[in-house]
């Protein structure tokens, strides 16, 4: 049982981020309902890792009787999460001020890549438009070159998923204390600005320049942090900052000390940089493993999706998993105690509706009722 198990979360079903929410709970011990349309189920979703752990509800929310019906769930959960544009909810009947007529202890979480309101809240975007939007984009990439999507880990994923599951998570630890619920207000431009915290310090410390990409310590202007090409056409990871770090990295891959001191010099970054391009060509990706990995020259070799979990720390560590066939990334983080688990994997679409239904206090004669009327699809 994980550190989340007794709490309750009904799951609008959408796209994007919301659903990573979801599977962060799910994997801590939520139990998490998916309230979904019979429209979404479609061979993607079936292959998603984010409905892992989660139950299964079809339920029709255009209909007068499928909102009453999600309005009475909501008097038995303790979170709602939902992640479309501002004002979709509130159409349906089913947003912050319905639900929490109900329930007043509820935790209401919404997921928006610009926010419940300011003058973009109803325009439509992708992670690369709130990146965008906060410095995070236009900080990625190489010099002379248009900027890099970093695909779509900062907007969506960590400025949005997990950020709504932290927001979430506070909002549930202060409602035991007042009884009363809250909105998280979850907005992927805010969570993107946040990620760059460190930039803006170092920006201020005179330590990266805003105006310059790829000619900095960590966007790959340095060249003791950043990739290069083997002797095989694969790639290794390096990020010797530290001097004793770097003065490893001299060592071990047998470079010039002369030719490689005053590190910090940034004139001579570009330089160093075409030298160290030549030296990792001259041996394969496996040589180089073999002779730096596990050593304080902080080295990694840059592995494929396929290639990750096959490498003897992930192996050990059991970072992935396979559920029903699909490889994937196990929870995280992970407790001592209350371990996070999988508890199964994909659930049909509407396979636990009459179940969550009648957890919720429906009998069987209101059941039948409402699947009479169409709004259980």
């Amino acid at each position: 049982m994980g550190p989340l198990a007794g709490v309750r979360v009904l799951e609008v079903a959408a796209i994007g981020a919301s659903p990573m929410t979801g599977m962060i709970l799910a994997d801590m011990g939520a139990d998490v309902i998916r309230v979904e349309r019979a429209s979404q189920d479609t061979p993607m979703t079936r292959s998603d890792p984010s409905y892992r752990g989660k139950r299964s509800i079809a339920l029709d929310l255009k209909s007068p009787q499928g909102v009453d019906a999600f309005l009475r769930l909501a008097e038995t959960a303790d979170v709602v999460t939902e992640g479309f544009r501002p004002g979709v909810v509130e159409r349906l009947g089913i947003g912050p001020e319905e639900c929490r007529a109900r329930n007043p202890a509820l935790v209401y979480g919404r997921m928006t890549g610009w926010g419940q309101d300011g003058p973009l809240a109803q325009a439509a975007g992708h992670d690369i438009n709130y990146i965008s939007l906060t410095g995070v984009l236009h900080a990625i990439g190489t010099a002379g070159e248009p900027p890099v999507p970093p695909l779509n880990l900062v907007g969506d994923m960590g400025g949005g998923g997990m950020l709504l599951a932290l927001g979430i998570l506070a909002a549930l630890y202060e409602s035991r204390a007042s009884g009363q619920g809250q909105v998280v207000d979850a907005a992927m431009t805010d969570g993107s600005a946040l990620m760059m915290w460190m930039f803006h310090g170092f920006s201020a410390m005179g330590l990266h320049n805003v105006d310059r990409r790829g000619a900095n310590i960590l966007d790959g202007g340095a060249h003791f942090y950043g990739c290069y090409e083997t002797a095989d056409g694969k790639y290794v990871s390096i990020g010797s900052i530290e001097p004793q770090f770097y003065a490893q990295l001299i060592e071990l891959a047998e470079l010039n000390p002369d030719k490689f001191a005053r590190q910090l010099d940034q004139q001579r970054w570009p330089e160093l940089r075409v030298a160290l391009a030549e030296v990792f060509r001259q041996k394969t990706r496996d040589e180089w493993c073999e002779l730096l990995e596990g050593t304080d020259v902080c080295f990694a070799p840059v592995l494929s999706l396929q290639e990750a979990p096959e490498h003897p720390h992930n192996a050990a560590r059991e970072t992935y998993v396979d559920v029903d066939g699909l490889l994937q990334p196990a929870p995280a983080p992970r407790f001592d105690r209350t371990p996070s688990e999988i508890r199964h994997g994909n659930r049909p679409l509407g396979s636990d509706t009459e179940d969550v239904l009648v957890e919720a206090g429906f009998d069987e004669t209101e059941i039948e009722s409402l699947r009479k009327s169409g709004c259980l699809t």
